[in-house]
């Protein structure tokens, strides 16, 4: 077991979007083997697809509004790649991911450096100590110039960088890379295909003539300056900075065209840590320890449309995984057989016997399963840390068109809430004919109107509301909160959660001072109370 553990490598790709983060996944897919033609993102000629955009509306839009899943091997090492969705409003999904993985591959775009988006992945990175490594993308289109990216990393970010390879060429026609490590010049054919195959590439000696012949001599005085440069006043490399997300390997290339992409999955695989330990309430628990412990951190319904199922994912944390094994279900107090267990590329699926820490696992799920979960051996009894729970900062109202589809509604917004990306709530009086629901992103509402049409045929009526600040309420004294309890209670909506906890959803934060100033001994809190 110990030799399978150090074969795995699971990681999530993170960035702002477009910067090419699906596009990285699938050329990692093909340089692995695990496919042989890459689909475009976005591309008219081929009407392909990304390999890890499974959802009709993610291949209409050209963006990714769900994590993937993705696992093959490839020298030697088992890998485990969560693609991340990359819009804000989709962020919750991104942060639960982030809590099963080892490591993070951040992705910068060449021409627009850092964004905004990708300095809330990377705190989030930064706070739990996951290492990062950096693939700054789209070489083969105008940008910056290398060392104002590698500044821009430690300006904005405050992580400082060692550039595994560093581009050959000037702006926008960069020909190969220079390999640090290995003292080598890697240059590359001309791309044909549109990066759907591998690219062809030589290697070379740094003093070798073929390479001043090949790429001229302005071109070569000026790598020799800048690797002079990197040399005298750049980063040193530190293995243990490294591991402990203080120093980011870096790396150029281009998903679009292949370059450069087989130089950083080998390097990755040769840096890149394998399954840490997490903490539990027993301690730490070391990915060697026999007894078998996993998490879920997320589930998805209707993976399979024509099965409607049900599938929730888990990180393997400890122990060997055996299909049909019994284990211990920390929500429920039970114990539970976990049959039919799956492994993916994308929403191709086959079902395993067995797997180690590190891998990601899916189990058909009857209902059972909620995000954070906690599956042990159970002879070995514990809990997980628990999983942040972020605030839904958009409201709406949703009913279905047609009110003979109520049962089908129900069900639809019922099992997309289990998935963690909406939030429901039930307005005080309004029975069951409509529902609030929550979200962080306005475009999450887009995802369930379309979700519910497409996959349980229901239609829906979806009002706005003017609400942008939701508390969870509960009295000092423990006296249960109601709208004729509250004093100003009509200055927004009274609602309850799934589980019957009192909320209100108020426009602005001054309304939140209001209703705090007159009700002295209410308690307020941005997500539910803990018990």
């Amino acid at each position: 077991m110990f030799d399978e553990i150090k074969k795995r490598r699971t990681f999530a790709i993170i960035s702002h979007p477009d910067a090419g983060k699906t596009t990285l996944t699938e050329k990692l897919l093909l340089y692995g083997g695990a496919i042989h033609l890459a689909g475009s993102i976005k591309s008219r000629k081929t009407q392909r697809h990304a390999v890890s955009d499974w959802m009709e509306i993610e291949k209409q839009r050209g963006i990714s509004v769900t994590s993937s899943v993705l696992q093959f091997d490839y020298a030697g090492c088992r890998i485990n790649i969560l693609d991340t969705p990359g819009h804000q409003d989709f962020s919750e999904d991104t942060y639960r991911t982030l809590m099963a993985v080892d490591s993070a591959v951040m992705i910068i775009d060449a021409a627009k450096g850092v964004e905004a988006q990708t300095k809330k992945l990377f705190k989030v990175c930064r706070s739990r100590r996951i290492p990062i490594f950096t693939f700054i993308n789209k070489l083969d289109r105008y940008g910056k110039a290398p060392l104002d990216l590698t500044d821009e990393l430690e300006d904005v970010l405050g992580i400082r960088s060692y550039p595994m390879n560093w581009p050959v060429g000037i702006d926008g026609k960069y020909l190969g890379v220079f390999d640090r490590r290995k003292n080598k010049i890697e240059l590359f054919a001309e791309d044909t295909t549109h990066g759907q195959v591998e690219r062809v590439s030589e290697i070379f000696e740094p003093d070798d003539p073929e390479v001043i012949k090949r790429i001229g001599k302005e071109n070569f005085d000026a790598l020799q300056d800048d690797l002079m440069l990197l040399d005298e006043a750049g980063e040193n490399f530190d293995k243990e900075k490294v591991d402990a997300g203080e120093l980011t390997p870096t790396f150029f290339g281009s998903a679009g065209t292949n370059f450069g992409v087989q130089n950083f999955l080998e390097e990755y695989l040769r840096l890149a840590p394998p399954p840490a330990p997490h903490i539990s309430s027993d301690g730490i628990i070391e990915p060697e320890d026999e007894k078998f412990s996993a998490f879920v951190f997320k589930i998805q319904a209707n993976m399979n449309p024509a099965h409607r199922d049900r599938l929730a994912f888990i990180r393997i944390c400890s122990g060997k995984f055996e299909r049909n094994m019994n284990v211990w279900h920390a929500a429920s107090d039970k114990i539970i057989k976990l049959s039919q267990p799956q492994q993916f590329l994308a929403q191709e699926r086959q079902i395993i016997e067995e797997a180690f820490p590190g891998d990601i696992v899916g189990l058909f799920d009857p209902g059972i399963f909620g995000i954070g979960d906690t599956l042990t051996d159970p002879a070995h009894k514990f809990k997980f840390e628990d999983f942040p729970i972020f605030p839904p900062e958009k409201f709406a109202r949703v009913q279905p068109k047609d009110t003979m589809k109520r049962k089908q509604f129900a069900k639809g917004i019922e099992q997309l809430t289990q998935e963690g990306a909406i939030q429901l709530f039930n307005q005080v009086g309004a029975g069951t004919e409509s529902y609030i629901v929550g979200t962080v992103g306005t475009l999450q509402f887009e995802v369930l109107q379309y979700r519910l049409k497409s996959e349980y045929g229901v239609d829906i009526i979806l009002t706005m509301l003017g609400f942008e600040v939701a508390r969870w309420l509960k009295f000092e004294d423990g006296t249960k909160v109601t709208p004729t309890s509250l004093r100003g209670a009509d200055r927004g909506m009274f609602v309850f959660d799934r589980n019957e906890n009192p909320v209100l959803l108020v426009e602005n934060e001054w309304s939140l001072g209001w209703i705090t100033d007159n009700n002295p001994k209410l308690l307020m809190n941005p997500v539910p109370f803990e018990d």
